[in-house]
């Protein structure tokens, strides 16, 4: 039996795999990206704030020598308007040009002091002469404000913007500036107006939830990790209940935990808060006996700058008796004794301890202590 194959013209074949992609699901779904070229640039900045991120999306016009010419202007107008093309309805100015402008937050956040909710926003502005009225809505899709609708705002939050930028600036830019570890000031920025607000973070708060949930994934399996939570929340001295778990898990012997210094006295400054007096004294006992020279050192240092001279005292003495004639013990006992008033002893030790002081930056500060002591006067605490 003979086969034959007849071959097909060029112009069908093209037309048939042509047939046969577009009979494919989903085939050749997404276009070709190119350069898009645009007048207004595609733009986007953000910010850390604690655990908290804040991003915000734009596209930038130009000013295109229209200086004097933007601000209550078809360009940037004043308060509401209808634009047409289809809508019907008033609307602010879109804070940007061409699709919406959005700013999102990862978690709660105060805009000027007013709630907002984790999220994404769209985000407009009405200005006036004097002031602007910022508004965040559930429409992140829209183009512009062109379908802008009231029931879709979240919040709304007036400001006063700057009319007097010295230097004009060319693109519309969203900037950050004087932040803090709670607090950071958002801007628009575009010819000579500025359009500042704050944004702030309850930053204990957002800071628990993370590590919290950072403890409930493989974290919390890990001993440094749940020390690290402990200590935090120890600092803080909130949730002390899960903290005080966290801590023993880390230090559990059968979890393969830690039994240091630092996770040890951890749990003993977490039981403290919670009254339990005599658990943290037990704790802090054992944490002293792994406790290393400077550790004890560094002990004894928290408790004077705690006013807890005589527990001071104590723990620069356990330390000599422990670790003997060296430079921490006795630069330790010279801050016990002149805690404890007795300004003799402080300078004898001081001395003994510039004697073995280990670098300049030390001696330097001996000698300054050892010039107090001689003057008959404490150490400052």
């Amino acid at each position: 039996m003979t086969v034959r194959y007849t071959q097909l013209p060029y112009s069908a074949l093209a037309l048939l795999i042509c047939f046969l992609c577009l009979s494919l699901p989903g085939a050749f779904s997404q276009a070709l990206r190119l350069p898009e070229g645009g007048v207004n640039h595609k733009s986007w900045a953000g910010r850390r704030v604690g655990v908290t991120d804040v991003e915000v999306r734009w596209n930038a016009p130009g000013v295109k020598g229209r200086e004097g010419q933007i601000w209550g202007t078809p360009v940037a107008y004043y308060g509401f308007s209808v634009l047409g093309f289809g809508s019907n309805g008033e609307s602010p100015w879109r804070a940007g040009a061409n699709e919406s402008t959005t700013i999102s937050f990862s978690t709660d956040v105060l805009i000027e002091g007013r709630k907002l909710a984790a999220g994404k926003y769209g985000f407009f502005i009405a200005l006036y002469p004097d002031s602007c009225t910022l508004i965040f809505s559930k429409n992140t899709e829209g183009w512009g404000s062109y379908f802008y609708k009231p029931e879709l705002d979240v919040l709304r939050v007036g400001v006063k913007q700057q009319k007097d930028m010295a230097q004009s600036r060319e693109r519309l830019e969203y900037t950050f500036s004087d932040q803090t570890d709670r607090s950071v000031v958002m801007a628009l920025e575009w010819e000579h107006w500025r359009i500042p607000f704050t944004v702030e973070v309850d930053l204990q708060g957002t800071t628990l939830a993370f590590i919290q949930g950072q403890m409930s994934g493989a974290l919390g399996f890990d001993p440094p990790s749940l020390q690290a939570a402990a200590q935090w929340c120890l600092s803080n001295e909130v949730n002390l209940d899960e903290a005080l778990n966290w801590i023993n898990s880390a230090t559990d012997p059968r979890l393969g935990g830690l039994s240091n210094f630092a996770a040890l006295s951890t749990k003993a400054g977490l039981l403290r808060l919670k009254g339990q007096t005599q658990e943290a004294e037990a704790a802090m006992a054992t944490a002293m006996e792994h406790a290393t020279i400077l550790e004890m050192h560094a002990y004894g240092r928290q408790l004077v700058s705690q006013k807890k001279y005589q527990q001071a005292f104590d723990v620069f003495e356990q330390n000599y008796k422990k670790n003997g004639d060296t430079w921490p013990t006795h630069v330790g006992l010279a801050r016990g004794y002149s805690a404890i008033g007795d300004i003799k002893n402080a300078l004898k030790h001081a001395k003994i301890a510039l004697g073995q002081a280990p670098d300049d930056l030390n001696r330097s500060s001996l000698e300054a202590m050892i010039k107090t002591l001689e003057q008959g006067k404490p150490l400052a605490q």
